[in-house]
């Protein structure tokens, strides 16, 4: 009898640590963000780590990427979409403790908008006139002109709202409202950061979460066979997902993302300000081939800048079919023999594994592409700021960005004034139908100017414990939202 009851005691000591649920995540990344404000960088993996976890805008994204509520609990829309009026939440603090007011909100969108603005997408911020402070809970944002995108503008990573207290240091240390702190960054290893239990929403489920940089497809593979991370949302391995899928520990989310992947060429230098040569780039590529070869079949041809999944898309791949012959008689027609052109390649899977590819179907034409592999932090240097490149691969992941073709100092250097024009339009206009029209005109001109060899949509491929529930299968923003994640039992 005595050693039943201690044994019946010894159990009921241990089994609240037993039976304790799991609250700790790490999850895997292929890059690290070279800076961790979202504000002042075009790294998607900033966002990946930061979106909706450290940092909120006055709107956001929701998983099936319709535009919720955020640090503003509702908004009007004044004038016919020309003021807009945010009304914010009540009792929202930073992390270091600072009330976020509309003083911040003015302070964020001000900064944004400056003429010296370090802002990778300050064209979201293009057209407003004026942010007025109302009361400490309420903002007015005028603009020189209607525009019905402004909430979809302002739940980008771009758009958070940062405090004039932090934002100086928000680069390594950043201070946001969201569900979890940033604790800490071990460059080259990992971020971590932790639940923000003073919270104004709903709390997170996890009391810590550590965001591990593997972007060896090897290793990340390897990673997730020996548990040392829980979840790889973008998994740089697709090779190996029937292995996974087979296993019962993992189970394999496969969706769609807004990253249209481009050869991206330099539409400034000389021969690519050629849009015959830009053709005949076009259509040396055999994008079937890349997709297969680069991704395991995952991937959605494209023939334009635009997601097959919206249903403004246009199938425009007939325009750049794969014609080798075609592509050489193009280069003769334009005059062009011997060509050698310096291909850059960032980290990501898909672009250094698609640059090899592209460069044999390159060869196979006539046309020489020296392959440079290039870090994230180089590559935005000297590609992204620098310009100083021929071809680069690119999966451009920010939701509905075709208008980044109206910048004529964007990195590959289009602008034309037709293509602004119709932006301009665009920004004008409300009727669905009108909206969609001026759409399919900006993907026809910029696939029938070959601004770029359009390649493929990137899917989103992810692997994680077959216990894990609330990570998104589809990425309408680069984002690895926490927010409702959990373990099951």
């Amino acid at each position: 009898m005595l050693n039943r009851l201690c044994l019946t005691a010894l159990v009921a000591l241990t089994a609240p640590a037993a039976f304790a649920a799991q609250d700790t995540l790490t999850l895997g990344m292929v890059l690290e963000p070279p800076n961790l404000d979202p504000t002042a960088g075009a790294a998607a993996a900033i966002d990946e780590v930061v979106y909706a976890n450290i940092f909120e805008g006055l709107t956001r994204f929701a998983p099936d990427g319709s535009i919720r509520p955020a640090l503003a609990a509702s908004w009007d829309v004044e004038d016919g979409a020309k003021t807009y009026v945010f009304h914010l939440h009540e009792g929202v603090t930073f992390h270091d403790g600072t009330a976020m007011d509309a003083e911040d909100v003015k302070f964020s969108l001000d900064r944004a908008r400056a003429e010296d603005s370090a802002n990778a997408q300050k064209a979201l911020f293009a057209g407003i006139e004026a942010v007025e402070v109302i009361d400490p809970l309420t903002v007015r944002v005028t603009r020189s002109a209607p525009n019905g995108n402004v909430p979809c503008n302002l739940a980008w990573g771009d758009a958070v709202i940062v405090a004039p207290e932090s934002i100086e240091t928000d680069a390594t240390n950043p201070v946001g409202t969201g569900p979890f702190r940033f604790v800490e960054w071990v460059q080259g290893d990992h971020v971590t950061i932790e639940r923000n239990a003073d919270y104004w929403g709903e709390p997170s489920a996890l009391s810590k979460a550590t965001f591990r940089f593997i972007s060896d497809p090897t290793a990340a593979f390897a990673a997730m066979m020996a548990g040392d991370v829980d979840a790889f949302p973008n998994f740089p391995a697709p090779e190996t997902l029937p292995q996974l899928a087979a296993d019962p520990r993992f189970k394999v989310i496969v969706g769609s993302t807004e990253g249209e992947t481009i050869l991206a060429m330099n539409n400034h230098q000389p021969p690519l300000d050629n849009v015959t040569v830009r053709e005949a780039i076009a259509h040396a590529i055999n994008r079937q081939d890349i997709i297969d070869g680069a991704m395991f079949g995952y991937g959605t041809p494209i023939g334009t800048h635009f997601a097959p999944h919206n249903p403004d898309y246009e199938d425009l791949t007939r325009l750049s079919q794969y014609d080798p012959e075609l592509s050489k008689k193009l280069l003769a027609d334009a005059g062009v023999s011997d060509l050698k052109l310096r291909l850059a390649l960032p980290p990501p899977t898909y672009a250094r594994r698609g640059g090899e590819i592209i460069a044999a179907q390159l060869a196979a034409v006539g046309v020489q592409a020296e392959i440079s592999n290039l870090e994230w932090a180089q590559w935005l240097e000297q590609v992204f700021k620098g310009k100083d490149f021929d071809l680069t691969i690119v999966s451009h992941t920010e939701p509905m960005d075709i208008n980044i073709y109206a910048r004529p100092d964007y990195y590959f250097g289009y602008g034309k004034p037709e293509f602004v024009g119709l932006m301009d339009r665009l920004d004008l206009a409300s009727d669905p139908a009108e909206r969609s029209a001026i759409l399919k005109e900006a993907q026809e001109m910029i696939a029938k100017d070959y601004v770029n060899a359009y390649l493929f949509q990137l899917a989103k491929t992810g692997v994680a414990n077959a216990r894990i529930e609330g990570l998104w299968e589809n990425a309408p923003t680069q984002a690895n939202d926490l927010t409702a994640v959990r373990w099951t039992e």
